[in-house]
């Protein structure tokens, strides 16, 4: 099973929520994970922001940060490139969609396109509602 790692599902894995073994068992399923560049930029901001909310202390965060990138090195990364971002400003079945979500669903689409079957690996709702109208599998089947 290929899996397209979107950021919402990342960050639900990195911050432990109640979410995140669902996340851990479509990572031990996957032969391969697939992410965006723009997956670790905002997993990195992610990390950021909650250390300057106090969610969590600087030494945590750094932790964190560090687990992210080991559990990431294993992943193929899909560049933002002109493929991606031609796909990307095109309309989507379920509008509207934000910028950084359309990044995610091309890069998941065009990965499809080379792969073969992709199934996204998402929580956010309009991610998920779009890549089923895109012919891509979503991950996990229900929303936790």
């Amino acid at each position: 099973m290929i899996v397209y790692a979107e950021s919402s599902a990342v960050l639900a894995w990195i911050f432990q929520e109640p979410r995140a073994d669902a996340v851990n068992e479509v990572f031990e399923r996957a032969t391969l994970v697939l992410s965006s560049t723009l997956t670790t930029i905002e997993c990195t901001r992610g990390l950021r922001r909650a250390e300057a909310a106090g969610r969590v202390t600087a030494r945590e965060a750094e932790a964190l940060l560090a687990e992210f990138r080991s559990l990431a090195e294993g992943w193929d990364t899909v560049e933002i490139s002109e493929r991606v971002v031609l796909v990307a400003s095109a309309p989507f079945p379920v509008e509207p969609v934000r910028s950084l979500d359309a990044i995610h669903l091309a890069s998941a689409r065009v990965a499809g396109d080379r792969l073969g079957d992709v199934a996204v690996l998402s929580f956010d709702e309009r991610v998920r509602a779009n890549a089923v109208a895109l012919g891509l599998g979503v991950l996990p089947p229900k929303v936790c």
